[in-house]
């Protein structure tokens, strides 16, 4: 049987955007959407029944309005419902160890682009078995869309770039290949982008001084990514794949490189802080300030 598309449900407006989103990635895999909500309830003594009601109550209400959501966005999507009882980010884990992706809200911040991630969305897209889609309160389905001819909205043109972060130092091939599969599903372009950074001179050893002006640094991170890239334009050649290597912080050239996109990938490793897990910097910084939806991809 194949996994699930797992959505967050919660009855917030972000929650409702992350449903309909995910009800049209559903759609593209050919797979199920699986309505998930989580309750956690401390009832006061002599209060049980009916707290445990209350919430119940609750749960009922929020999957029935992302239902309809879902429906208004996929009609023939098949769906199913699912409740669990206990703290929020342990029963998401959970659930995303049944799930082939996981598809969470976050509201976006006024005023600015980006992301406003709680404590549960962050826990668990640093910890979950599964890829995470971080989807903002305000998105719509014509916003994965190319502008219309005269420049309005539109959900009939072609999807806006999938733009995939690559460390060609490391390259994972699960982030790499979940990148090109979205794209491959979208019929979209695929943008992956490399961001390099001259050597310190502090931290250069004798004789390396010049490497800080190397003129050909850039075309040498250049060749370096089309090498990574090269057996995944094999595997998939109707995939139309744009490289772009600059030179400045990683965070950066992804923020600005997901400014027209339609969902950026990134990568999560399984290094654990002394604070606990967490996603790293460049992927922190991501999920906080791209506008576009967010897929942290796990990997070894």
């Amino acid at each position: 049987m194949l996994s699930p598309v797992v959505v967050g449900v919660d009855g917030s407006a972000e929650s409702l955007a992350a449903t309909e989103w995910a009800a049209r990635e559903a759609e593209r895999r050919g797979r199920d959407l699986r309505l998930f909500h989580a309750w956690n309830w401390h009832p006061r003594h002599g209060e049980g029944a009916r707290a445990e009601a209350a919430q119940r109550s609750l749960a009922r209400r929020a999957l029935s309005r992302a239902e309809e959501r879902a429906r208004g966005a996929c009609p023939g999507l098949s769906m199913e419902e699912e409740q669990a009882e206990g703290p929020a980010t342990a029963a998401l884990l959970k659930a995303a160890g049944r799930a082939g992706l996981l598809v969470l809200g976050s509201r976006g911040l006024s005023g600015f682009t980006g992301f406003l991630v709680g404590s549960v969305a962050l826990a668990t897209v640093a910890r979950a078995s599964c890829p995470v889609v971080l989807v903002r309160a305000d998105e719509e389905a014509a916003d994965e869309h190319l502008p219309a001819a005269d420049g309005g909205t539109s959900t009939e043109t072609g999807y806006r770039d999938v733009v995939l972060g690559v460390d060609v130092a490391v390259p994972c091939d699960e982030v790499i290949e979940f990148a090109f599969e979205e794209a491959r599903m979208r019929h979209a372009r695929l943008r992956a982008v490399h961001a390099w950074q001259q050597p310190s001179v502090l931290g250069l050893g004798p004789g390396e001084i010049a490497l800080v002006d190397d003129p050909w640094r850039a075309e040498e991170w250049q060749g370096f990514l089309s090498a990574v890239l090269q057996v995944w334009r094999e595997k998939y050649p109707e995939v139309e794949v744009v490289e772009t290597v600059v030179r400045e912080k990683p965070s950066t050239a992804l923020v600005r490189a997901s400014s027209g996109g339609s969902l950026l990938v990134v990568g999560r490793g399984p290094a654990e802080s002394l604070a606990g897990p967490c996603t790293g910097p460049v992927t922190h910084a991501a999920i906080h300030h791209v506008g576009c939806p967010v897929a942290v991809v796990p990997h070894e």
